[in-house]
């Protein structure tokens, strides 16, 4: 089983390396935790109530969600519920490595559908790789690292012609992104969505995910389902974000700022030459060369950092930059073309 090893520790500089939000929760989030009792921390948490308030939410029933210790546990307990010995899951790559490490934990096996070199969702590949055995297609969407998408209707096709399979679609950056599939739950048998308040929400800390789906699947993944993995605050937290208006009003802001900063951001990587790929996220992947080391090292020194991620499949010499506000962005732009002057990027 591989291990995930992820950059931790000082991480005190401008952090565009993990796509968090990268400035702050709502104040109103952080004014219902900071309303935490202490009584309330002696009890173990009930997610039952809040779960079926963000179905109420999402349009869903309270039967067709459930809340995880971030979008990590949903993708474990997925691989638990429905991968066994001589099963596949079916993995588009690059992707977010998690997926591969879970269905690891069990007796399935991983067949990888590479993406070319355009990092197109490899639609017709992955078709073509359903098999009998196929019982788990994990879809980012967007996808990390390379920020692209797969269409609604390339969904569609793909829940269609796999029904012995569950089609994850893991809609982590889906506010940078704009588009869902949340509405077909409950009209595709196999369709789950995963969403997480990591990203946009700013919640990071408090590990907080979601799955979405028909009743029929999610009653096998409450089996292996902890039942006090997420928290009380984390509770507090997602019912003050779904439902003081000014919470609300602060992600849209965020979320409106973050996609200017991208457009702006792209457009400075055009005017320094450095070829990237199209993104819907909040973050955007950029050849550096083989100096991709030494990138990320320098771009550290100055306080900033980045991704590198160049041990991905068909991801060498590849970086990956989260887009902040635009201030952060045009500290990041200054340090990127400071780095260019010194005549070490390739």
């Amino acid at each position: 089983m591989p291990e995930y090893h992820p950059p931790l520790g000082n991480r005190d500089s401008l952090r565009l390396d993990f796509n968090e939000n990268t400035l702050a929760c709502s104040p109103a989030v952080l004014a219902a935790i900071k309303n935490l009792s202490a009584a309330d921390l002696t009890r173990y948490p009930e997610r039952g109530p809040i779960e079926a308030f963000a179905a109420q939410h999402l349009g869903l029933q309270p039967e067709q969600v459930i809340l995880t210790n971030g979008v990590d546990e949903a993708i474990h307990i997925l691989c638990q519920a429905f991968l066994d010995r001589g099963d596949e899951l079916l993995l588009p790559v690059p992707t977010y490595t998690m997926y591969e490490i879970y269905a690891s934990a069990t007796d399935a096996t991983t067949r990888r559908v590479q993406a070319d070199a355009d990092f197109r969702f490899p639609f017709k590949a992955l078709l073509s790789a359903i098999t009998p055995k196929t019982k788990l297609i994990a879809i980012a969407n967007p996808n990390s690292p390379t920020g692209s998408v797969c269409t609604r209707e390339q969904i569609l096709v793909i829940a269609e012609a796999a029904p012995h399979a569950v089609v994850l679609v893991d809609e982590a950056y889906f506010h940078f992104y704009g588009q869902t599939v949340m509405d077909l739950i409950g009209k595709l048998p196999n369709l789950i969505v995963a969403r997480t308040f990591s990203k946009a929400y700013g919640l990071a800390s408090l590990r907080l995910g979601l799955l979405a789906g028909p009743e029929s699947l999610l009653h096998w993944t409450r089996r292996v389902l902890s039942p006090y993995s997420v928290n009380t605050a984390a509770l507090v937290a997602l019912k003050a974000a779904l439902t003081d208006s000014d919470a609300r009003n602060y992600l849209d802001w965020y979320v409106a700022e973050v996609k200017q900063s991208r457009t702006e951001f792209l457009a400075a990587l055009n005017e320094i030459g450095l070829k990237y790929w199209p993104t819907e996220a909040n973050f955007v992947l950029v050849n550096i060369g083989p100096t991709h080391n030494e990138f990320a090292a320098a771009m550290r020194k100055q306080g900033i950092l980045v991704r590198d991620r160049s041990a991905d499949p068909g991801c060498d010499s590849l970086v990956r930059i989260t887009i902040g506000t635009r201030e952060q962005m045009h500290l990041a732009v200054a340090a990127i073309q400071k780095w260019k002057s010194a005549g070490v990027l390739a």
